[in-house]
């Protein structure tokens, strides 16, 4: 019998090695190789979240008083009820018309500010421009009680002008959400700022711009993204605020949403319009964040347009 040799200096075969059995499925040997585990996670999470959501809002159309045993499909407390319903009830027109100016007195202030603390921020160089940054951020690490205890001693226990000037109320509210709300706006502008960079103002500053032409036409219109979405979020931060606001209000006139449910969901005479105010903020609440979302997504998607708009400008600053 003849044996065939491996011809001298080729490599020796490698030895075949029989694979080991694995006791575990693939899917529990590495549960993160394949996203059924976190689609699983992710779904359970979103059922748990608003499953109470979606119980609020189908009870909101119920047509016996009962927020709790389903008695038929009605719009009685949207609309239905002259007297109980939603949009007729006092108590609630008064909630839902004071949320909604709050938020708007919140956003018409908080934003500019906010945009301007931004800018001044950028710019600064020299002492304490690291330690004011870092204040800036104060406000979202302080939690919400914190804050709203501090302005509540400041409003009422300073006789100081101009704190002894503020009474309880409307002011005060508006005064606290937009001290609650100025540090997201100048996070978020600040962001746009730093992917946006220097080069654009210094250009138009180079070939003749002033400073305020060079805001006005070159970086504004980048920065129009940012400023949006944050205005649209601190609108919606304001209609959901309940700390700060509870603790600045004056009484009935100053009830908003938040403050009203807290006061009245475990009530027992409460009828499901109680559920169509809740839904009222939440869908007002998802639509704000919505808007938001698109409008940034919107602009930020015609970054090439606007860097053609801003050379166009940068031109005819040159002529």
């Amino acid at each position: 019998m003849t044996v065939l040799e491996s011809p001298i200096g080729a490599p020796a075969p490698a030895p075949v090695t029989r694979p080991r059995r694995r006791l575990l499925p693939p899917f529990l040997r590495n549960p993160w190789g394949k996203p059924r585990f976190l689609v699983l996670t992710t779904w359970l999470y979103l059922a748990w979240a608003l499953l109470p959501v979606a119980v609020a809002l189908l009870f909101s159309f119920n047509n016996g008083r009962s927020r709790s045993v389903w008695q038929g499909f009605s719009l009685r407390w949207w609309t239905g009820d002259p007297s109980l319903s939603v949009f007729h009830d006092p108590d609630y027109t008064n909630a839902l018309w004071h949320s909604l100016q709050l938020a708007g007195f919140d956003m018409l202030i908080a934003t500019p500010l906010g945009v301007l603390l931004a800018l001044g921020l950028a710019r600064w160089r020299g002492r304490g421009a690291t330690a004011s940054n870092g204040l800036m951020l104060v406000p979202l690490v302080t939690p919400e009680i914190v804050m709203a205890v501090s302005l509540l001693l400041v409003f009422t226990q300073l006789a100081i002008v101009p704190f002894s000037l503020v009474h309880l109320g409307t002011t005060a509210q508006i005064i606290g959400q937009v001290t609650f709300s100025l540090s997201y706006v100048v996070v978020i502008v600040r962001s746009r700022l730093a992917s946006i960079g220097p080069e654009y103002e210094e250009a138009a500053r180079d070939l003749g711009a002033t400073p305020a032409a060079a805001l006005r036409l070159v970086l504004f219109p980048l920065l129009l993204p940012a400023i949006l979405a944050s205005m649209f979020i601190v609108f919606a931060l304001s209609i959901d605020d309940f700390v700060v606001t509870q603790y600045m209000s004056s009484g009935y006139s100053t009830t908003t949403i938040p403050m009203y449910l807290y006061a009245n969901a475990r009530g027992g005479t409460t009828t499901p319009a109680l559920n169509a105010l809740a839904t009222i903020l939440v869908v007002t609440t998802l639509i704000v964040i919505a808007i938001a979302y698109l409008l940034y997504v919107v602009f930020g998607r015609r970054n090439s347009t606007s860097d053609v708009s801003v050379i166009r400008d940068l031109s005819g600053l040159e002529a």
